[in-house]
């Protein structure tokens, strides 16, 4: 009954070689086993933020375009610094200047000017400040917003419910596919996990009824998806 089992469960696809060595694929198929996949995905309200903005100038001198780009980065430190921010919620990128040409057929390429661009990643921990820092942003130079990524600040917690609740879906399938076909399921024979980013921050989305309420309410706060998954070998008894 085990080896005609072993063979329903080869043919199903239960039985997964592609991530065996041939040293272990061996001693794999001299006993029954079952393999399963157990996953979970848990959705939480975001309560924090990463805001990501760029200021880019573009000036006639690689001079004035740095000297612009730095001054707007200072100013919208300092106004953060002011309102309570910490050094640690602010990362400051490096400058990035590029030449400007103008292409004319048959010419050569005529330099006009240079563009410096940096960014600041801010980490906002009270969402009910996120408009009022994207303004203050806008009103010191900053003049691209790229993204803003809502998180969790329990986002381990998050992530280690979700990984015991991947464990939980595999031992159910596996027991359920035990009793199913008749078999006993035996002990642990091989845990994969992969250690991967389970959680996926959401975008910040503008609400398509933003004229008709304050901008701070026009913001749409999507819940933020937290994955796992675990792979496990049993033994069939």
């Amino acid at each position: 009954m085990k080896n005609s089992l072993l063979a329903v469960l080869v043919a199903g696809g239960l039985f997964s070689s592609a991530f065996m060595a041939p040293a272990v694929l061996a001693a794999e198929v001299d006993f029954p086993h079952i393999e399963t996949m157990g996953v979970s995905q848990i959705q939480v309200e975001p309560d924090m933020a990463d805001v990501n903005v760029e200021v880019a100038v573009t000036e006639k001198t690689a001079k004035a375009a740095k000297d612009n780009s730095d001054a707007a980065v200072a100013k919208f430190i300092a106004r953060l610094t002011a309102a309570g921010v910490t050094k640690d919620q602010i990362q400051s990128a490096n400058l990035n200047l590029q030449p400007q040409y103008v292409y004319v057929q048959d010419k050569a390429p005529e330099l006009t000017g240079y563009t410096a661009s940096r960014q600041i990643t801010v980490t906002v921990t009270d969402l009910s400040r996120l408009n009022a820092i994207l303004d203050s942003a806008l009103e010191e130079g900053m003049n691209r917003v790229n993204n803003i990524a809502l998180k969790s600040s329990k986002e381990a917690e998050y992530v280690a419910k979700a990984r015991q609740a991947a464990i939980v879906d595999a031992k159910q399938k596996a027991e359920s596919l035990a009793k199913g076909f008749g078999e006993n399921l035996g002990k642990i024979w091989q845990i994969r996990y992969y250690d991967q980013r389970p959680v996926q921050p959401v975008m910040l989305r503008m609400s398509a009824k933003a004229d008709a309420m304050g901008a701070a309410e026009s913001y749409q706060y999507g819940q933020v998806s937290i994955e796992d998954r675990v792979e496990v070998i049993y033994k069939l008894k």
